[in-house]
This record gives C-alpha cells, structure tokens and sequence, in this order.
C-alpha cells in the first residue's frame, strides 16, 4: 500500500511539472532597426506586442529589440539565412529579400508602382499578397512572411551645402542605396550615383559627404536625425515604403497550433494600426520638420521622374509582367 502511494504521488508530481512547463510562456524576440517612437514602425512592434500578450494571456511575450541594436536589416537577414538565431521575429522592408531571390517581392519596389496609399492596402489585403508573404517558403528560405504595412512613400533628403529642386539637380550626386538592384538601377536612371552604405552608418555618411544623398520615409528621415545633416527632402514620391513582419522557422516551430494562431491575430491587428497611424504620424513629421527649418520642395510633375526609370521599371518586371500588371490594376 505504502508503494502504491509513493507511485501515485510521483505521478502526481511528474504531471504537476508538465503542466508547469506546459504553461511556461515562450519569449520571441522582435528586431527593429528604428526607434520605437515618433514613427509608424515602432507603433506597429508595439502594437504587435500589445496584442500577442493581451490574447496569450502572457503565455507568448514579445522581447522587442529596436534603433538596430542587433543590427541594419541585411545583417540580421544575413544571420537568419546563414543558420543564425539573433532574432525570432523582424520588421523588414517588404523587399528586402530580393536579394534573396524572392523575384515576387522585388515588384513592390519598382519605382512609381503605387499611385497612393490606397493602393497599395488594395494590394495588402488581398490573396495575391498572402501569396507574396509566403515566397519564402516556396524557395526553400527558413522564414515566413505574417502581414503587409507601410510607412508612406519613400523621398531623397540631400545633405547640406548642396541645391536640388529638380530631377537634373540629381545627376551626379552620390545617392545612398541598399543592396537592391531596383533601387540601385532608380538612382542611376537619374543620373546619380549609386553607393552602398549601411544604413547604420548613413548618417555618418551624410555628414563627412561620403554620400551627397539618400531616400527613405519621412519618419525614418526624422527618427533618425537625418535632418541635422541633410536639411533638404525632395518629394518625389518615387516608392511606397511597404514593410511585412517576418518570423523565422525556428521560432514558428517553437509555437503551437495555438500560439501560432494567436500571432497571426497580433500580426493582422499590428497591420490595421500602422494602417491608421501612418497618415497621422506622417503629417506630425511634416509640421516637426516644418518647425526645424527643413527645405521641402514638392515634386508636381513626376512624367519626367517615371520616363527616366523606365529601363529600370522593364528590367525588373518583364519576367513577371502579367503579376506586375495585376498590382497596377488594382488601383
């Protein structure tokens, strides 16, 4: 009888321990390579957050890591896809795995594809971008795509002592670029000078003149000080900045039926608020950046803009025309 409740209580403790660990929450950590504040892509990694622990009941918990402490977004994709664990789940450009070999994601950075934002969240809710999100996994890559945002349209911002009100004022100027042959073939198309630099280091770049020249969202172009060395921001308007939430595989596996349920909520909420916010955060930029003397010259008559990247425009959309035509079509 006494071994019998010595069996009986062993059991009971080895199930009081599974259960423990099975209510152990899992952590997931969550890179941005901006601020949290004052731009919509750290009010989309808080909103993600907010929700994943809200709807888990703190049984998942969101550890975000931001202003690119683990590093710009090639690093730490260059991490993930060499076997690397820096990170669980990123916020990236939405064609940053071009360079990849993700030729789906390299139509949303064709320049002067998006007419506005409305477009593009034609584009986002549809089944073609589900599609889209998940190209990765079609190629064999250890990622997987949650949702689609954006953070407005993307404009060139030009360091001090130098003059551009037009498209012939580019030329010749070095422009800094990503490792994207879009962008690179954009900047050149324009007559400047394409020259890769981290974006880490941008701002360095700017203020030594390494680089005349850049272009990002006008969030990022404030969140990151860019204005204190490039006072000038040229609105052309020439790519929307779509972004998408990634998570790796390892971390996707780490989850199960329902936990992975509860980030694909979290992921569609974050969605629907940088959807709200990104209007909203973009005109308080705009009246910031009115208030710190920035120089903003509106570009009216982007024909002369979309003629000059036309041979970029061909290049890279000839082997998927019919797709590239769909996303057109669906302003």
């Amino acid at each position: 009888m006494k071994k019998m409740l010595v069996l009986v209580l062993a059991l009971a403790m080895l199930f009081s321990c599974a259960c423990a660990l099975a209510d152990e929450p899992v952590t997931l950590t969550y890179s941005e390579v901006n601020p949290l504040e004052g731009n919509v892509v750290g009010e989309v990694a808080k909103a993600f957050k907010a929700k994943v622990e809200e709807i888990s009941g703190g049984n998942v918990l969101i550890d975000i890591q931001a202003g690119g402490v683990l590093g710009s977004e090639d690093q730490i994709l260059d991490n993930l896809l060499g076997g690397g664990n820096i990170t669980d789940i990123g916020r990236f450009s939405a064609f940053a795995l071009t360079q990849y070999g993700c030729d789906k994601a390299k139509l949303l950075s064709i320049p002067y594809t998006f007419v506005n934002e409305d477009h593009f969240w034609k584009f986002a809710d549809s089944e073609m971008a589900k599609d889209f999100l998940m190209e990765p996994q079609t190629l064999g890559l250890p990622l997987r795509g949650l949702c689609y945002g954006e953070e407005g349209f993307r404009h060139f911002f030009i360091r001090k002592g130098i003059e551009v009100k037009t498209i012939e004022d580019l030329k010749g100027l070095k422009i800094r670029v990503s490792a994207d042959p879009v962008m690179t073939g954009m900047v050149e198309n324009l007559g400047a000078t394409a020259t890769p630099v981290n974006f880490n280091e941008l701002y360095s770049a700017l203020n030594t003149g390494m680089v005349d020249a850049a272009e990002q969202p006008t969030s990022n172009y404030f969140a990151k000080a860019f204005p204190e060395v490039a006072p000038t921001l040229l609105l052309d308007g020439h790519t929307l900045g779509a972004i998408q939430l990634i998570i790796t595989d390892a971390a996707w596996a780490k989850l199960n039926e329902e936990q992975q349920g509860w980030i694909m909520e979290a992921a569609a909420y974050a969605s629907k608020v940088c959807r709200e916010k990104v209007a909203e955060i973009e005109a308080e930029t705009f009246q910031k950046l009115a208030d710190m003397g920035v120089t903003v010259i509106e570009v009216t008559d982007k024909a002369p803009w979309v003629e000059a990247c036309q041979p970029t425009i061909q290049a890279n959309t000839a082997d998927q025309a019919e797709l590239y035509q769909q996303i057109l079509d669906m302003q």
